[in-house]
C-alpha cells in the first residue's frame, strides 16, 4: 500500500504520538482492505469540541459538537470512484480528502460505550475513511449494514474489535 496519512494534533492529547500512529494505521487498513489501487493521501487533524463545532456549523449547517467530520475530495460510491482521480504532480498521490477527529468527544464516547479511547479513535478513523471512499450509513439500510460490516472487518484486523 502506497498511502500517506498525515495526522496533526491541534488539541491537547495524552500519548499524542501513539494516537496519531493509531489513526494512520486505521486509515491504511481501510485503504488496504478496500484494495485501493492508487497511492493515496489523507490529511487528518485532531481537534477539540470548539473547533469541530465551528467546522460542523460552517460546512454542514449544524451548530453542534460531533465526533468526526469527513471532507472527500472526490465522489465515490461504496469504494468506487465516480469521477477521474488526479494524482498530485509532486507526490504522485491522490488526495482523498480531510478528516477532523474530535479527541474530546472520542474520549467521552469511549467512556459511554465502555471501551478504550484507542478503540473509539480507531472506530472514528475507520468510519471517516470509509466516508471518504463513498460509503454512507445514512443513505439506506443496505448501505448502513455494508458500512458497519466494513468497519468491523477493519477494526478486527487491527485488534480493535468490540469486546
Amino acid at each position: 500500500m502506497n498511502a500517506r496519512i498525515r495526522v496533526t494534533a491541534e488539541a491537547a492529547i495524552p500519548g499524542e504520538a501513539e494516537v496519531c500512529a493509531l489513526i494512520a494505521r486505521c486509515a491504511e487498513q481501510v485503504l488496504e482492505q478496500e484494495g485501493t489501487a492508487f497511492p493515496a493521501f489523507i490529511d487528518v487533524t485532531i481537534v477539540g469540541d470548539d473547533a469541530i463545532r465551528e467546522a460542523n456549523a460552517a460546512y454542514r449547517g449544524k451548530d453542534a459538537v460531533t465526533d468526526v467530520l469527513s471532507f472527500p475530495m472526490y465522489e465515490f460510491y461504496n469504494g468506487e470512484p465516480q469521477e477521474a482521480l488526479d494524482k498530485d504532480p509532486e507526490s504522485g498521490q491522490v488526495m482523498l480528502g480531510d478528516m477532523l477527529l474530535n479527541y474530546d468527544r472520542a474520549v467521552a464516547q469511549a467512556a459511554e460505550y465502555g471501551h478504550s479511547p484507542a478503540r473509539e479513535c480507531g472506530y472514528l478513523s475507520v468510519h471517516s475513511v470509509l466516508h471518504l471512499l463513498g460509503y454512507d450509513h445514512e443513505r439506506d439500510e443496505p448501505d448502513r449494514l455494508l458500512m458497519r460490516q466494513k468497519e468491523e472487518a477493519a477494526l478486527s484486523a487491527l485488534g480493535l474489535a468490540r469486546t
